[in-house]
């Protein structure tokens, strides 16, 4: 196991229990995972370039802003739920004299080759944090919410302040995974609004995946100052009038119908009990929404 140690010396080596994967209707998942309901998410090649993709959508959205508060030059950032490992090299890249550690519950889809400012470990971020008091220039947190367990969202908080320098900044960005639709054509019949209603419920004896709408709110109690936050839509599909609206949710439409798979697959059929027919008619009927462009549905981001 890889200690997030105060220096990159105290590590050791990963358990073989952390790398064992089962195979669940056709897709591998981390063991450990599964077992401890903390991200049963897929951690094979497909769920890897799945994750590529996004990053490379993210960008788009964000006009190829890969880092918001002004940070000039850094000396050490956090990524944490490093997921593909694209957020940090690209990071590693941009600051190649900032050491940049990336911690993730699954050491599956670690790239091959990084960057030699960049550090991957394993790591739980239900625990505690290990890291040194004022360590870090930035903490980068993205996509964290189906992994973090609903009781430790305040102490998640509460570590990403206590590992920044008094001047450093954490940067989140999260998905609610309520799929609404603007012009109200979208109803609670749609596969769309079922997969959605039924994801929220699934985990909310553990998760607390309503928690990106009040991520300003968490932070200021976590002791953030200057806190910015904003909502945005992720169109699906190119419903959009904008163009660059229209750019963005034409890349997304392949993407959100691997996203809304990769996302239920094991909870919908191994935790809610849906039969794998029900489970994939259902997906099949939201993946051709995802292609009706009378629906104009969205997650809000």
């Amino acid at each position: 196991m890889s200690a997030s140690g105060s220096s990159l010396s105290e590590t050791c080596s990963l358990d073989s229990a952390y790398r064992r994967t089962i195979r669940c209707h056709g897709r591998e998942f981390q063991e450990y995972s599964v077992e401890n309901l903390i991200y049963p998410v897929p951690v094979d090649e497909d769920e890897a370039d799945r994750l590529n993709r996004q990053h490379a959508l993210f960008r788009r959205m964000f006009d190829n802003r890969l880092v918001f508060p002004p940070l000039e030059e850094p000396k050490r950032i956090l990524d944490c739920g490093y997921g593909s490992g694209a957020w940090a090299i690209e990071a590693a890249e941009t600051y190649p004299d900032a050491e940049i550690i990336g911690i993730d519950i699954s050491p599956h889809l670690k790239p091959d080759e990084t960057p030699g400012n960049l550090w991957c470990q394993f790591d739980d971020l239900n625990d505690p944090f290990n890291f040194r008091p004022g360590e870090f220039d930035l903490v980068h947190s993205r996509l964290v919410a189906p992994g973090i367990n609903k009781n430790r969202w305040s102490g998640y908080l509460r570590d990403c302040f206590k590992v920044l320098k008094s001047d450093g900044w954490l940067q989140m960005v999260e998905i609610y995974f309520n799929v609404q639709s603007d012009n109200g054509t979208l109803t609670e019949d749609h596969g769309l609004r079922r997969w959605s209603k039924t994801y929220l419920e699934v985990f909310e004896d553990t998760k607390d995946l309503r928690a990106p709408t009040r991520l300003q709110a968490l932070m200021e109690r976590a002791g953030f100052v200057d806190v910015q936050s904003r909502m945005m839509p992720l169109p699906l599909n190119g419903w959009p009038r904008s163009s660059r609206d229209r750019e963005i949710g034409n890349l997304n439409a392949n993407i959100a119908k691997e996203l809304i798979n990769c996302l239920a697959l094991w909870p919908f059929t191994e935790r809610h009990g849906m039969s794998l027919e029900q489970y994939y008619v259902l997906i099949a009927r939201a993946r051709n929404e995802i292609d009706d462009l009378t629906l104009r549905p969205y997650f809000p981001l």
